[in-house]
């Protein structure tokens, strides 16, 4: 019937000439409103730069070496013989009847990790295990980058491997994905039904931490560590790649997505770090408590941020205290911590303790072998030990807020984003926050359990999270 209709809806003839231009002339016009849409959007992002970190001049371009190196972690008995001789070496002092972990590392419980360290652990052992691993060295920038990189041993026929860049932060090492690497490498053998997504995984050091050497210029921050590992991924012959990074990681990561956003195939994240500047959160904050579903929190936000001063003002201010030694003087702090494995011990475990779970405390031991084991502990310990390296660790702080933030802020992050949010964490970002600065968040997880150390203390968890984001962007 319509054909009938049609002639005496359109009562005058088309020429053939009419027929051709009008339907060009409406794809012009469509193409320019197209055309005016997508320039109004463009994609801001972070200007790559260029950088130079190395001790001398830096050489012409085109004559850096660009070579990468097999490298391997060794150890000596002199190294272990001074070691023993700083352990025997402790002065001891008696903690406060009742301290717990309120005052920091019960040194009670410090004084059985020392006789641990000094009679049981055994380093030479801890280096075979670090070295089951591939690790290499490449310089770029001026210094030298240490990473390990491994690949599946069997991937499915048909199956694609991915590419998957993780980063550490502080006082963590590469270390920390020990555990996590096996069950991304090759998830079927450890029980995993995830057949379908296998990862080839890359773990750097940031520089200045563990093997990676530290910058002898100022100012290396996190967007001059993200630029250093895009180009890492580039020399290993990666043109896209997956991210995942917490603590540090997370930022250094995000600026990688905010820099090369067309070589990042998507970003996970077990921490996202947002700032409640604005009225808009301000308002939030102070209705999310009696109608968290009017500023767009779920039940569970609101059982995570409040009560609000609590969770995130007073509890942040005690557990920051070494944030704001780091960002000022990390040079004063970090002497002594260089020159006793002791004190270094003590700084960097306790971290381990209140991190992973607030409630930890309020116990003599920190909670600490509750969810970790002395070994691991050690081990992390002894690769700032041998390395010398928490001085320029702690530096990074310095150099990341002596400028201002806001940078990371104001830059949208368009790249598919997957969330896993642990609620131990020392600070919950609803995502309804997250969508300020996270553009494109694809999965947003609730995790039934864990802190802040994610992929050392619940692997598993962050590897089914970590994969179910990835199942999910290779079908977009």
């Amino acid at each position: 019937m319509w054909r009938e209709t049609l002639p005496n809806a359109w009562p005058f003839d088309y020429s053939q000439k009419n027929a051709v231009l009008v339907p060009v002339a409406a794809l012009g016009v469509g193409g320019m409103l197209l055309y005016w849409l997508r320039s109004g959007r463009k994609i801001k992002t972070i200007d790559m730069g260029e950088g130079w970190w190395g001790s001398g001049e830096r050489p012409p371009k085109g004559k850096e070496d660009t070579s990468i190196h097999p490298f391997k972690i060794e150890t000596s008995d002199k190294e272990i013989e001074d070691l023993h001789q700083r352990l025997d070496r402790f002065r001891f002092t008696p903690p406060v009847e009742g301290a717990a972990f309120h005052y920091g590392f019960n040194s009670s419980y410090l004084r059985k990790v020392v006789a641990y360290w000094r009679n049981q652990f055994d380093w030479r052992k801890q280096v075979e295990v670090l070295n089951k691993y591939p690790h290499f060295h490449t310089t770029i920038e001026g210094i030298d980058i240490h990473f390990i990189h491994v690949k599946p041993s069997y991937v499915p026929h048909g199956k694609a491997v991915r590419p998957l860049l993780m980063v550490h932060g502080w006082p963590g090492s590469f270390y920390e994905f020990y555990k996590i690497i096996p069950l991304l490498t090759e998830p079927a053998k450890h029980g995993l039904n995830e057949g379908d997504v296998v990862f080839e995984v890359i773990c750097p050091s940031i520089p200045g931490y563990g093997f990676s050497e530290a910058p002898h210029q100022k100012e290396f921050d996190s967007i001059a560590t993200a630029r250093i590992f895009h180009k890492l991924m580039n020399r290993l012959g990666f043109k896209e790649y997956y991210l995942q990074g917490g603590d540090w990681g997370s930022r250094i990561t995000t600026n990688m997505a905010q820099m090369l956003p067309q070589s990042v195939k998507g970003l996970h994240l077990n921490v996202v770090f947002v700032t409640l500047e604005g009225l808009g959160k301000v308002i939030s904050i102070m209705l999310g408590a009696y109608v968290p579903w009017l500023v767009g929190f779920s039940r569970e936000d609101a059982r995570r941020l409040y009560p609000f001063m609590q969770k995130n003002i007073y509890d942040v201010l005690r557990e920051s205290g070494y944030l704001h030694i780091q960002a000022t003087k990390p040079d004063t702090a970090g002497c002594g911590l260089n020159d006793s494995p002791v004190g270094l011990a003590a700084y960097i475990m306790e971290k381990f303790s209140t991190w992973t779970d607030k409630s930890f405390l309020h116990k003599d031991d920190g909670g600490l072998e509750s969810k970790y084991s002395l070994d691991e502990l050690l081990t992390n310990v002894m690769i700032y030990w041998v390395t010398s390296s928490i001085v320029s660790s702690m530096r990074y702080y310095k150099e990341n807020f002596s400028k201002n933030p806001s940078i990371h802020n104001r830059v949208g992050v368009y790249v598919p984003t997957g969330i896993a949010a642990f609620p131990q964490e020392i600070l919950h970002a609803p995502r309804v926050w997250a969508k300020d600065v996270y553009k494109n968040i694809i999965t947003y997880t609730y995790m039934p359990r864990g802190g802040h150390f994610a992929a050392f203390e619940e692997p598993k968890l962050l590897a089914q999270d970590i994969m179910q984001f990835v199942r999910k962007v290779e079908q977009l």
